[in-house]
């Protein structure tokens, strides 16, 4: 049985080990970068059996990903390789304060050439929970058909779905496009984890119960709305909003990866068989620890670091 199933772009990040513009870069340290990668590899670390949908290409940055995936324990049955397009790359600087700048080179890479007959061979009757996020959706007419595809399929054989909208604009040919094209997607999951930003740009409002009302009226079950420093709130269909605090971080060094981290508290506590307040509260916990580490996966803790996390602080909050 397969617990989670995930599609995107898993890419070669090349993050500057000194201070300053990437320009002026000299020295990089090699890892995996992708939102869906950092989500299998939370999930693997929790214990949880993962398997990845994505395309590399036939080179040494595609073999590196899939032996770094591998590495991670995460199952590399549906990827596939392609022998003309390489994989893409992105670059991120070093900062003393705030968000590192980044730069994607992922343009016709091999990730954008998947296509239905990568996948249409996936079995969900042994698969409980597939995750999509709106990155490859803005990656090519064939990775969105795919995409369609997949999440149909597997709503169909009764597969939980889960949507991160997880907004990248810069890759879009319109924000009208984005828009219109997430938020149709969103109507296959049952459970839709938006920030209050995309709300914004989404739905039009940071208000968190319209917000919500707009993705229950959408076809969701439950939204679970990220909102920072204030943590989460969780609208059930039918059911008040609550809110989740959040845990306090002492020093924020990178924020990257954060959202993906909430991700995978969300999808455990799912999985476990928690409550979606409960659920919460592992999300808020994963993403306040990640924020405290260089790099996109490098804070996503195993399950003894995460109880053991959440026992403290709550413990603290007590007295």
């Amino acid at each position: 049985m397969t617990d989670v199933i995930l599609l995107g772009e898993p890419m070669g990040l090349f993050t500057a080990t000194d201070r300053g513009s990437l320009k002026e870069a000299i020295n990089f340290d090699k890892s995996i970068a992708g939102a869906e990668v950092n989500v299998g590899i939370g999930l693997s670390r929790l214990g949880f059996n993962v398997q990845y949908v994505t395309r590399l290409g036939k080179e040494p940055i595609g073999e590196y990903i899939f032996e770094g995936l591998q590495d991670e324990g995460i199952g590399t049955d549906f990827i596939t390789f392609d022998q003309t397009h390489t994989s893409g790359l992105m670059l991120k600087n070093k900062v003393n304060n705030g968000d590192p700048k980044t730069a994607y080179y992922r343009k016709n890479s091999a990730f954008t050439t998947l296509s239905m007959k990568d996948i249409e061979h996936i079995d969900f009757s042994t698969v409980k929970l597939l995750h999509v996020t709106g990155i490859p959706l803005a990656l090519g007419d064939t990775v969105k058909e795919a995409v369609l595809y997949l999440m149909k399929k597997a709503r169909d054989s009764g597969t939980f779905i889960t949507f991160d909208p997880n907004l990248r604009p810069a890759l879009w040919s319109s924000e009208k496009e984005m828009i219109e094209i997430i938020n149709q997607m969103s109507r296959y999951a049952q459970v839709v984890l938006p920030g209050v930003a995309e709300g914004k740009t989404l739905v039009g409002t940071e208000n968190i119960e319209d917000i919500a009302s707009f993705y229950l009226e959408n076809g969701a079950d439950v939204v679970i709305t990220k909102s920072g420093e204030r943590g989460a709130f969780v609208t059930v269909k039918g059911k008040a909003t609550v809110n989740i605090p959040g845990f306090k971080v002492e020093k924020v060094v990178d924020t990257v990866g954060a959202g993906d981290g909430f991700a995978v508290g969300i999808i455990s506590g799912f999985l476990y068989g928690l409550s979606w307040e409960e659920s919460a509260v592992r999300a808020n916990a994963i993403g306040a620890l990640q924020v405290q580490h260089v790099g996109d996966n490098e804070g996503l803790p195993n399950k003894e670091e995460l109880d053991h996390f959440i026992t403290e602080r709550n413990s603290t909050r007590t007295h």
